[in-house]
């Protein structure tokens, strides 16, 4: 079974996020499918970029979402260029 689910990257401290497609019975530190996208919430504003269509892909597939991963995906990802405003 596949899980769409975070995998927690980065220094102790200073998390980040990438959000993977997995296998649901191994550990989210081991080998993944697909990397749809990534999630930083220490930068303000908080950062989500992920691919809206490789993810309905998976969930087409079968894949079951977490429940972090589904509230993400229900967020609206900031546009690139209002991040480089925001700069």
């Amino acid at each position: 079974m596949l899980k769409i689910r975070l995998r927690r990257m980065g220094a102790r401290n200073s998390p980040h996020y990438r959000i993977v497609v997995s296998d649901s019975r191994s550990t989210s530190r081991a080998e993944v499918l697909e990397e749809l996208g990534s999630y930083d919430p220490k930068r303000e504003p908080t950062v989500i970029s992920f691919d809206q269509e490789r993810a309905r892909y998976w969930i087409g597939k079968g894949a079951n979402v977490s429940p972090t991963v589904k509230s993400l995906l229900s967020r609206k990802p900031a546009a690139p260029e209002a991040e480089a405003a925001a700069s």
